[in-house]
């Protein structure tokens, strides 16, 4: 705020307030509905936040929320981003809590091992007692993976922003800032 407001000749307090204000407006607004032949990418990540009335304690021992992010597979934008959860919730249950599982409806959407029980098009599992899964199997293994990295590098290029590496926003600012950087990595990508 302090390198903003003399750009804009305003006060550090001026610029603060009107970005408080402009953020949820200039933020990811979600689709109503998507193409039939459209295959979406789901994965979750988490986000430290030093609100402890948002956050738990999770994997990483920090606390953190959870976010679920939706991408689309042939463009790389992101489509939907769920409303944020504790950073304990099991990807499972958050994809419902989310809200981002009722913003996809019945769209083709891929996921991976911990999205089991949802729905979702995941990996193939190895059968109890098997040794080795089928051929066909393998393959569609492999290209199931390399299909899903995408949603891992958005979240790679997403965390280049600060906000979401240490976020200091207080109750749904943490959901507001997920939404804001999403669109503005989808104005970069869309050039």
């Amino acid at each position: 705020m302090r390198q903003l407001a003399p750009l804009f000749g305003v006060s550090k307090s001026a610029a603060e307030r009107i970005i408080d204000h402009l953020g949820p407006m200039l933020a990811l607004q979600p689709r109503k509905w998507f193409a039939k032949d459209i295959v979406l990418i789901v994965d979750g990540t988490l986000v430290p936040t030093r609100d402890h009335s948002v956050a738990e304690q999770s994997k990483n021992y920090r606390d953190s929320t959870a976010h679920h992010v939706v991408i689309d597979a042939d463009t790389r934008l992101v489509v939907v981003v769920g409303r944020s959860l504790p950073g304990n919730r099991h990807d499972a249950r958050g994809w419902a809590e989310s809200g981002a599982k009722a913003a996809v409806g019945n769209t083709t959407t891929i996921a991976d091992g911990g999205y089991q029980g949802t729905g979702l098009v995941m990996s193939h599992r190895k059968a109890k007692g098997q040794a080795k899964p089928p051929n066909w199997k393998e393959q569609h293994n492999r290209s199931h993976k390399q299909v899903r990295a995408r949603v891992e590098h958005v979240f790679a290029r997403m965390r280049t922003w600060k906000d979401l590496r240490d976020c200091r926003l207080k109750g749904v600012g943490v959901h507001h800032a997920m939404l804001g950087i999403a669109g503005m990595r989808n104005l970069a990508l869309a050039g």
